[in-house]
């Protein structure tokens, strides 16, 4: 997005009949948080004089701490495109750094945090990281009383149509809305489960892509419950269908160019390519954590639904946990594809980073690439090859985190405390639950 001064946005606001201001940000959990203000709080907005109460959001600060400012960043002015119902206007926001009253950045916002491991990147002498994201989603139908129901929207499959693909219609809203807010979409198809749906769009620098992902999901909801629908970005909502995956594909760029390329090499794959994999999977347990942060993340992992739980890497093979498409030059890229949509996208990104340049800074060596199908390995040929797994569980990934100090630089003490926290608060009230499937298996049996 080009840069705009403060001057244009005030023109834009009264052209364009802006009514209210959504002032958004995102907390640990990777939840979409705003604070809404009339239009004519704009000039207070851009001077940064905006405060909220930081100890009401979970894993930001207690109630001794709790006066947070908001800074907007001026380039991520965007009026949405779609009337409020009540009055006659429009909704603009902004995404926003969070800072603490003193005009320090908040150890705790994502954002912030990113932009630190964004920093020391630059300081080993990369210029940019970019990120293209494959975010996937559910559309469920609502119920009469407009409630979220189980019942999935259409049965269709992988690049099905209408009237299979009863979603077509939404999806392309969904499109058009995107468009209309700049993005560039370059695909959009029903995926491989029933009701399950991809956009994908140009890829951009660290930040700018982890705020699309947020507005993404944001006009995905949207879009869909103006055509009678749920949209969900759980990753697994339905047993014994394909869970929902948001692969990553990442690019280093030096002054020179793309870092991860060489003509020379026999794959054209440079050493900073190789090393920067090298460190992607020395670290995949711990960043697994931040990468599948929920319970339900660790149902989508699992070996015969196409997620890849392999830590090992190839080019065109799929079922490793790294892999890198085939095209060079500008365009070459590591593709991990672990990562899910309900992850945090600031925090996935700065764990991931910090692994690549951590294989990067320490000259890592790559293992060599893994060109058969792993789902079709037994234990021992996956141990013939080194080839380990991911953890199985969101208990199991925390206790990766807490071993790995890499990880843990990449989030801060402040966020790794409080997100390791949350977590096992989390996997305690799971473990006090009695599911269906319990009762279905031992009630009557025992």
């Amino acid at each position: 997005m080009s840069s705009l001064k403060k001057e244009e946005i005030l023109n834009q606001a009264k052209a364009k009949e802006v009514r209210f201001l959504r002032l958004m940000f995102t907390d640990i959990d990777g939840i979409i948080k705003n604070v809404e203000v009339p239009v004519s709080q704009l000039e207070k907005v851009m001077e940064n004089e905006i405060a909220f109460d930081g100890s009401s959001i979970d894993g930001f600060v207690d109630i001794d701490q709790s006066d947070m400012k908001l800074h907007p960043d001026l380039d991520t002015w965007l009026i949405f495109p779609w009337e409020l119902d009540s009055v006659d206007g429009r909704i603009a926001r902004f995404i926003c750094d969070v800072y603490n009253p003193d005009g320090s950045p908040f150890a705790g916002d994502p954002r912030s945090n990113l932009r630190r491991v964004l920093e020391e990147m630059r300081t080993a002498g990369f210029t940019e990281f970019n990120l293209g994201p494959e975010p996937e989603f559910f559309l469920f139908k609502l119920d009469e009383n407009g409630k979220p129901s189980k019942t999935l929207n259409d049965n269709g499959g992988y690049f099905d149509l209408a009237p299979t693909d009863l979603a077509e219609n939404c999806r392309r809203d969904i499109v058009l809305e995107l468009e209309a807010l700049g993005f560039e979409i370059e695909a959009s198809h029903h995926e491989v489960a029933p009701g399950q749906h991809e956009i994908d769009w140009k890829y951009a620098d660290a930040i700018e892509a982890c705020d699309n992902i947020q507005t993404f999901k944001l006009i995905v909801k949207t879009v869909a419950r103006k055509h009678g629908l749920h949209a969900t970005f759980m990753p697994k909502p339905a047993a014994d269908i394909n869970g929902s995956g948001m692969h990553f594909n990442m690019s280093l760029f030096t002054e020179e160019g793309n870092a991860f390329y060489d003509a020379n090499d026999e794959q054209q794959l440079s050493r900073s390519a190789y090393q920067f994999i090298a460190g992607i999977l020395d670290h995949a347990q711990a960043y697994t954590a931040i990468c599948n942060p929920t319970i339900n993340s660790y149902k989508r992992l699992t070996p015969g639904f196409e997620a890849p739980v392999y830590v090992a890497w190839s080019g065109t093979n799929r079922t490793p946990l790294v892999r890198v498409p085939a095209s060079r030059g500008m365009s070459t890229r590591v593709e991990l594809r672990s990562v899910d949509p309900s992850a945090n996208p600031y925090l996935a990104l700065s764990v991931l980073l910090k692994a690549g340049m951590k294989g990067i800074s320490e000259a890592k060596t790559a293992p060599n690439p893994v060109n058969q199908n792993i789902y079709n390995m037994d234990q021992i040929e996956r141990s013939a090859n080194n080839i380990e797994s991911l953890p199985r569980s969101l208990y199991e990934a925390v206790q990766y985190l807490k071993q790995d100090e890499t990880i843990k630089d990449a989030l801060g003490n402040h966020i790794y405390e409080r997100f390791v926290s949350a977590k096992e608060q989390d996997w305690f009230e799971y473990s006090l639950s009695v599911s269906e499937w319990e009762t279905n298996r031992y009630f009557e049996t025992y």
